[in-house]
Formats: structure tokens, sequence, C-alpha cells
């Protein structure tokens, strides 16, 4: 799978709604770092069929990243059953990432 882009409208039903672990990359087009993390988010969205990935332009929907307190981009917000379950700020490295989303699903898997 590849990670799907959302906005204002789409994030209750894509998000909120969503039963599986959520990753929502709050990113902009000039960010270098939003960037760079992003081949990383493609990985993770292709190597875990469990996680769902999701990008939310802050500039096109800044409502959304507002209501989540988003200061700075990139963000990385984790979400399942529509509560928020972890946060990453920056472009952290893949091994970091993957092991929060390890971590996260066995939570999950032992509950």
């Amino acid at each position: 799978m590849k990670p799907i882009h959302i906005n204002n409208a789409s994030f209750e039903h894509e998000v909120v709604q969503s039963t599986r672990l959520t990753i929502v990359d709050f990113w902009a087009t000039w960010c270098g770092p939003c960037r760079a993390i992003a081949p990383v988010l493609d990985e993770i969205a292709s190597r875990y069929e469990s996680v769902k990935v999701a990008k939310l332009n802050v500039d096109e929907n800044s409502e959304t990243a507002e209501r989540f307190s988003v200061i700075s981009i990139p963000t990385l917000i984790f979400f399942r059953d529509g509560q928020i379950v972890d946060r990453l700020v920056g472009a952290v490295p893949r091994s970091q990432l993957e092991t929060r989303i390890n971590r996260l699903l066995n939570v999950s898997a032992a509950a």
C-alpha cells in the first residue's frame, strides 16, 4: 500500500474512524525534513499491512494541524481507534520509527 493523502474533510473518516494503527504525517511541500522522511513513510506503508499511513499538508489543512497542536513539521501522530497513542517530531530514522510501530502493534496485540 501507499500513504493516502487526507484533508480536513476526510480526517474523521480516514483517521478517527479507523480501527487500524494510523500514522498521520503532518507535512508541507517546502519542508526539507518532510521530504527526507517521505520515502521512509512510503516503505512503512508498503511493509506494514496492519498500519495505515496518511499524509496531511498543513498549509492546505491548517484547521486539523491546529486541532492537534502541530507546531513543527514533520510531526507524526499515531492514532488507534481515534485516540492519539504516540507522537514523533522531526525526520526520525527509520529504525526509530519502526521501533515505535512495533511497540504499538505489540501493545494492541497484547490488549
